[in-house]
């Protein structure tokens, strides 16, 4: 499977994000790193069809399916861990099992019936990483997944993410390049626009 993003463009009045940006994703994980206010953002945003680019064209299977991490965790704060990873799969029942799983994997297998409001900002990292990981999806995009983990943690957390996403297309958003360089060899780097510097 393969995604092509051709030539987008973006502005956001006389704000110009992206201008004539291009990107193949294929099977794997691609980093893109670059500076706050580069675009990344508005690419994973225009890619998911959270967006519409001024310009340009986006080429992907039908029917293609995306999970999404956000850079907020976005958790149902009433519902428990459990049931957060449960919401976004078809059948609960069925799939109880893995979701425990995923959440003990993510070193949250004390934490599974405590409401998402009650857990720490990592905790909620995680259990929003496992939540992306079990939806049904073709196409898994993270940004800034692994932010507010503790460095003891955050190897644990993305072997997770490489195990559980592999022959998928996987894109992620960083600032970190010890992140990057982890996951993954192919990185791209959103340069500082001139207007920027």
């Amino acid at each position: 499977m393969a995604i092509e993003l051709k030539n987008i463009t973006k502005n956001f009045g006389d704000n110009h994000v992206l201008a004539d940006f291009s990107l193949r994703l294929d099977e794997g994980i691609t980093c893109i790193m670059g500076a706050s206010g580069g675009g990344k953002t508005t690419i994973i945003n225009i890619l998911a069809g959270l967006m519409e680019s001024d310009s340009g064209e986006i080429t992907m299977p039908v029917g293609t399916k995306f999970s999404f991490v956000f850079q907020e965790d976005r958790l149902l704060l009433w519902e428990d861990a459990l049931q957060n990873l449960l919401f976004v799969v078809k059948n609960p029942k069925e799939q109880k099992a893995r979701a425990v799983e995923l959440l003990a994997q993510g070193g949250l297998e004390d934490s599974l019936y405590k409401k998402a409001s009650e857990l720490s900002g990592g905790m909620k990292r995680r259990v929003a990483i496992c939540r992306a990981l079990i939806a049904d999806y073709d196409v898994i995009i993270l940004d800034e997944p692994f932010k507010g983990l503790d460095d003891a943690l955050k190897p644990r957390i993305m072997d997770m993410v490489k195990e559980h996403t592999a022959g998928k297309v996987v894109l992620v958003i960083t600032h970190e390049k010890s992140e990057a360089q982890y996951l993954t060899t192919k990185i791209v780097e959103i340069l500082a626009r001139k207007e920027d510097l």
